[in-house]
């Protein structure tokens, strides 16, 4: 296909250039962090440690030890894996234990009871330390303690707040009752301003005991016993053995082809198969060969889009407790490809459990001058998680087991041991010969839809990365609404609009926080996230 005229889409920013590495993340001093490490003679594994613990301090509003964490890659020497470092439900968790619990708490009957969004009940056993201390232990160059000194320094030294962390904030007044809570992550009572130093000196405590004594220090001892007991103390089921028997696991990706580009995501329980279904429709559907501002290519990327949220929604779930079709192969797709017409279909959304709508997430990318690629992604779920912080140790508690179902019949029922349905979904992209990309995009259910759309521009217009972040984008919701950007193109939208399709006007902040790297046969890019505080740094 010809490359459009790219003056039409010009980028406000233009694509970064690196020729030792490249960092990509949604917090500039995060990002420094992981330039800092691969100065210091770290690859891009070490660097993204180093910048992931950075953004547990400085963009705390969307991350945490508290949370989880997972990885997609390629090695310098060609290996192509992913790490899924994340906990599951409480061994007492049970759907009987937990009905009665949140029961007894709400007024209501057992039977009329539905997992909470926030509380005790939605937390899950986390992964990020353990899943830090795994990425450098098996592929890094450096050790965790150097790694640590950049999130440790901003933690105990302060950081000023960025714009868009300053506003993710604001929450948590709301969210935060409870005093362990509020001490660790308010001021005075109140969130920080935009530019305001703070400090977060218990969470740099804690990353200092993990600096000088390896991530077990939050499994087992006094900071396993803090997360159990804030958990128990609020009615929960978390206990010190659940958590002394986490351990990360590498499994395979799976992976499609797309146009020509080999795409590799997280597999169950993440939510990685339905962008591979729905390019795998989309390309079926000759959905890339539309011009790029047109609405027959919003239109089939939208239908192919939500025929794979209906699929994945509906067989998506821990693999070691139920099986699943094939949603990543090419038959799968062009049987689905076969209802899709010139107008809106009717596939619902079919939500696995809790509303996944707009979850925060970090992402960072990074590559290096070795060969190394990789995507790497920290969550809490929702914002600082479950409103829970355990103890003194700055420890911020997910809430990713909201995402589990109280209905006996649901794929993602809850069950103990059982990890929930996952939206986090970290990409690797084979572009062409000896040219590799790491990618995301942040965001919930926005996060499939994402790696649609950035992929697409990429791989079917060929667009500098900088500008295929920066293009408008649309995103299929959980009311069956498709809804815009404000910058999108009126015309398409009118015109989608006449296919039936319930376009909706929405803020740019709620389509996603994407980010890139490449290493296109030793060439060093990177781009990020206009719709971020972020930045994109060579070395």
């Amino acid at each position: 296909m010809d490359s459009p005229d790219l003056d039409r889409f010009a980028s406000r920013r233009s694509t970064v250039y690196g020729q030792r590495g490249v960092v990509a993340t949604s917090q500039p001093l995060a990002a420094q962090a992981g330039v800092s490490a691969l100065e210091a003679g770290g690859n891009a594994f070490d660097a993204a440690v180093a910048t992931a613990a950075a953004l547990n301090v400085v963009e705390p509003t969307s991350t945490g030890l508290g949370g989880d964490v997972f990885a997609c890659y390629r090695t310098a020497d060609g290996d192509v894996g992913a790490m899924r470092s994340c906990g599951g439900a409480p061994a007492d968790a049970t759907i009987e234990n937990v009905r009665e619990a949140v029961a007894a708490e709400r007024g209501v009957a057992p039977e009329a009871a539905e997992m909470p969004e926030t509380g005790p009940h939605t937390v899950t056993v986390p992964g990020t330390a353990r899943g830090w201390e795994a990425t450098v232990e098996r592929f890094g160059r450096t050790d965790l303690e150097a790694l640590l000194r950049p999130a440790i320094r901003y933690a105990t030294e302060g950081y000023p707040v960025s714009e868009r962390v300053a506003a993710q904030w604001e929450h948590a007044e709301e969210l935060f009752e409870d005093k362990h809570a509020r001490d660790a992550y308010l001021f005075d009572g109140e969130t920080p301003a935009v530019g305001q130093t703070v400090a977060l000196p218990e969470l740099g405590g804690t990353l200092r005991r993990i600096a000088e004594e390896g991530a077990d220090v939050v499994y087992e001892g006094e900071i396993a016993q803090a997360i159990a007991d804030e958990v128990q103390s609020k009615g929960g089921f978390l206990t010190t053995d659940d958590l002394a028997a986490f351990e990360p696991e590498f499994p395979d990706p799976v992976s499609t082809t797309y146009n020509g580009a080999e795409v590799y995501e997280l597999p169950p329980n993440n939510q990685g198969v339905v962008a591979l279904e729905a390019l795998n429709i989309a390309e079926a559907l000759g959905a890339g060969e539309y011009p790029l501002d047109s609405p027959e290519r919003a239109h089939y990327f939208a239908e192919a889009t939500k025929l794979a949220f209906h699929d994945g929604h509906r067989y998506v779930t821990d693999p070691d407790y139920e099986d699943h079709p094939p949603l990543a192969s090419k038959e799968w797709a062009a049987k689905r490809a076969r209802e899709v017409g010139e107008t809106a279909g009717d596939a619902s959304f079919g939500v696995p459990g809790a509303n996944a709508e707009d979850a925060d997430t970090v992402l960072l990318c990074v590559a290096d001058d070795e060969g190394n690629v990789v995507s790497f992604i920290n969550s809490r779920f929702a914002g600082f998680g479950s409103g829970l912080v355990a103890g003194d140790t700055g420890v911020a508690l997910q809430n990713r087991g909201s995402s589990f179902s109280l209905d006996d019949d649901h794929p993602n029922r809850l069950e103990p041991g059982k990890r929930p349905f996952h939206t986090l979904i970290p990409g690797i992209a084979k572009l062409g010969e000896d040219d590799w990309a790491a990618f995301g995009v942040m965001g919930g259910y926005m996060q499939p839809q994402g790696h649609v759309q950035v992929l697409s521009n990429v791989v079917d217009y060929d667009l500098p990365l900088q500008a295929a972040l920066d293009r408008p984008r649309w995103r299929y919701r959980e009311d069956g609404a498709l809804a815009v950007e404000p910058h999108f193109d009126s015309q398409v939208a009118a015109k989608l609009a006449r296919r039936d399709h319930r376009v909706r006007l929405l803020p740019s902040d709620e389509f996603g926080g994407a980010q890139i790297v490449r290493n296109d046969g030793g060439t060093l890019l990177a781009a990020t996230e206009p719709r971020k505080d972020g930045n994109a740094q060579g070395y």
